[in-house]
């Protein structure tokens, strides 16, 4: 995905079974890659200029420099997480997720001290494709910051 692709163009990109095939396999090892802490396999799945953002906060990170600070940071933040995957969607543009995530918020993570409370958050990712480079540009992350902040039930 370059900056420039407007949504009307990415509407247009087609797709055919090898794309979205190759999406998902690639999903599948990101996901595969988090789950062992493998930082090296996750930025194996990401494009040179990738950029990760945490949509509630405006956080970003830029590159494979970028996704390493923000994975260290996150891991860091919750060394317990999981996610459980509630939905997916695959297409050209990319791979949208909705996973129920929890965790113990150990570290400082979008701006919100560490509470040391256990946590329960449903969190909504998309992986947009790029489709020059054959990886995912990043992460565009949201959440209920106050669900994060442990104000919610």
């Amino acid at each position: 995905m370059t900056a420039s692709s407007t949504i009307r163009e990415r509407l247009n990109w087609e797709v055919t079974p090898e794309l979205y095939h190759q999406i998902r396999r690639l999903w599948i090892k990101h996901s595969i890659a988090e789950d062992r802490r493998d930082l090296e396999g996750l930025i194996s799945t990401l494009s040179e200029d990738c950029v990760y953002e945490i949509m509630p906060t405006g956080q970003r990170w830029e590159g494979h420099d970028g996704a390493r600070a923000f994975y260290t940071t996150f891991l860091g933040a919750f060394p317990d997480v999981h996610f459980d995957l509630a939905e997916i969607v695959i297409g050209p543009q990319g791979v949208i997720e909705v996973a129920n995530m929890t965790g113990t918020h150990q570290g400082e993570w979008a701006g919100i001290a560490p509470t040391g409370r256990r946590l329960e958050m449903q969190i909504i990712i998309h992986f947009p494709w790029d489709p020059a480079a054959g990886k995912f540009a990043g992460e565009q992350i949201w959440f209920d910051r106050m669900a994060l902040q442990g104000l919610m039930p």
